[in-house]
């Protein structure tokens, strides 16, 4: 069976390049007589493809020196407690915009441990926005900003960061890291599960700067306290040694393209097609206001239970897949993530054409 055009919003789609190379060294890597899978993860040899993961994530993002970057394991699920443990230790206080289920989950976390103060929310339109905000809003008193800057089952993202008066900003990227260029110092922490723009599930990455780490309280749990995983380089405990590796490819593959720069143009590119024809459609709609549209995640439905799922049937036959919207949206969704050829997009716009003429 050839290889479907995969929309998933993830796991997600890879490099086939990628893909390929790993094939090639999944038995005998680099001579090594044994797969990395198999390998002790503190054997010199493993080492040296962490360290080369880290350098090429610190090259393609432009990570400054004062920026630790950990690979770690319980998705971005875990870091919604681990950032609060780690950061909401002097005031007791952090501030968040709810844009999302995921924002939703952080919020929830956060309150466990102190005042999780909501400054704005989308929720009254199914998120499918995001809110205006002001630097009033971000009171002094707070230890943090909390974003999700996209938003993967509504579709949303932020196309600018709100004035937080200076305030640290923490960013849940998972579904939008290495997608476009961004300024890493703008951000104290970053965070993102591999398994939508980096690699296999598995692997977590956090970008976070150093004067952030050795702040936990010493009742912290010490897996959830970021001066372990710091002062270990990852390696405190066995690390989920082959999501990096493959991590570290998908950091050379973009490299290879030209780099984050080269790779946005391209998503925009994606992004426009799909959208251009969303906007042009009598059948099919997008759901998020125009001036908030992620660059990633596009949902999208015909207004009709029974025609969004014929679609969906219509189009895996055509070699699109995993389209189905998530439940409190509806409709579709299509994940174009970085892994995603333009040709896949092309192609499922083609073929909403043609239902679209078949359906009328």
């Amino acid at each position: 069976m050839e290889r479907v055009f995969n929309f998933s919003a993830g796991p997600a789609c890879l490099p086939l390049e990628v893909l390929e190379e790993v094939q090639k060294e999944l038995v005998n890597y680099s001579s090594s007589g044994m797969s990395v899978m198999e390998m002790s993860h503190r054997s010199k040899t493993y080492q040296a493809i962490i360290d080369s993961a880290e350098a090429s994530l610190r090259k393609i993002m432009s990570i400054p020196e004062n920026y630790k970057v950990l690979f770690l394991q319980g998705g971005a699920s875990l870091q919604f407690a681990m950032v609060p443990y780690n950061l909401m230790t002097k005031n007791r206080k952090a501030h968040f915009v709810n844009t999302g289920a995921w924002s939703q989950k952080a919020i929830e976390e956060a309150q466990k441990l102190g005042e999780a103060n909501i400054v704005a929310s989308s929720e009254d339109k199914t998120f499918n926005y995001i809110p205006e905000l002001s630097s009033s809003m971000f009171t002094p008193d707070a230890d943090y900003v909390h974003i999700t800057s996209n938003n993967t089952i509504y579709g949303t993202k932020f196309n600018k960061l709100p004035d937080v008066n200076g305030l640290p900003i923490v960013s849940d990227m998972s579904s939008c890291i290495l997608s476009e260029v961004i300024n890493v110092s703008d951000y104290a922490v970053i965070y993102a599960g591999a398994q939508k723009n980096i690699g296999p599930a598995g692997v977590t990455i956090v970008i976070i700067r150093e004067d952030l780490i050795g702040n936990a309280p010493s009742s912290t749990p010490t897996m959830l306290d970021y001066k372990t995983h710091s002062d270990k380089g990852s390696m405190f405990n066995t690390p989920p040694t082959f999501a990096i590796y493959v991590a570290g490819k998908v950091f050379d593959w973009i490299d290879k393209q030209g780099g984050i720069s080269a790779i946005q143009k391209i998503n925009e590119k994606k992004a426009a097609l799909l959208y251009d024809y969303l906007d042009s459609s009598s059948l099919f709609r997008g759901t998020v206001v125009k001036r908030d549209r992620s660059l990633m995640n596009v949902p999208f439905v015909t207004g009709n239970d029974e025609l969004d799922a014929k679609f969906i049937k219509f189009a895996s036959d055509n070699g699109l897949v995993s389209l189905k919207g998530h439940r409190s949206v509806g409709g579709m969704r299509a994940s174009i993530y970085n892994a995603m050829p333009i040709e896949g997009v092309e192609k499922l716009v083609d073929c909403m054409k043609t239902f679209e003429k078949e359906n009328k």
